[in-house]
């Protein structure tokens, strides 16, 4: 038996290619959407997954003023803000912060499903989320996923 042909190949910085994706958050669920992107931005589709290397991809989700919650989450589900001051702990509903800042709802989803850590920051900056349906992005050619 060959031992040489066994060996794993681990990705680094200089080998990992990042390839840019398009998702279209319309009638998604956020958590199922943030976990499929969460899984993109580490790179954990790629066969060369390697976990201290960001070998993610960059990914663009647009109509993130679109998504979904289930159940009940839409009203019962509350976002924080701490503004440094004693007494500074500010509440919002998930409804009222979908219509004023859409994109930070997915954002945090996502960004509560990457690693808490430098490599994590790093990967958190491949994304790219924006409300509408337009996007600054297109030199890149993005290539559309359906996630469903």
């Amino acid at each position: 038996m060959d031992t040489l042909s066994y060996k794993t190949v681990s990705a680094n910085r200089q080998t990992v290619e990042k390839r840019w994706y398009l998702i279209d958050a319309e009638t998604e669920i956020v958590g199922r959407l943030a976990s499929k992107v969460a899984g993109m931005l580490r790179g954990k589709h790629k066969p060369s997954f390697t976990p201290h290397v960001d070998c993610g991809d960059h990914v663009i989700v647009i109509n993130a003023d679109k998504v979904r919650f289930t159940g009940s989450k839409l009203t019962d589900k509350n976002y924080f803000f701490y503004s440094g001051y004693p007494g500074g702990k500010r509440f919002e509903s998930a409804r009222d912060l979908l219509k004023r800042r859409p994109s930070y709802v997915v954002e945090k989803a996502i960004k509560g499903m990457l690693p808490k850590n430098r490599l994590g920051r790093e990967m958190f900056r491949s994304l790219h989320v924006y409300a509408g349906s337009e996007h600054p992005h297109s030199a890149q050619q993005p290539e559309t996923i359906t996630l469903k």
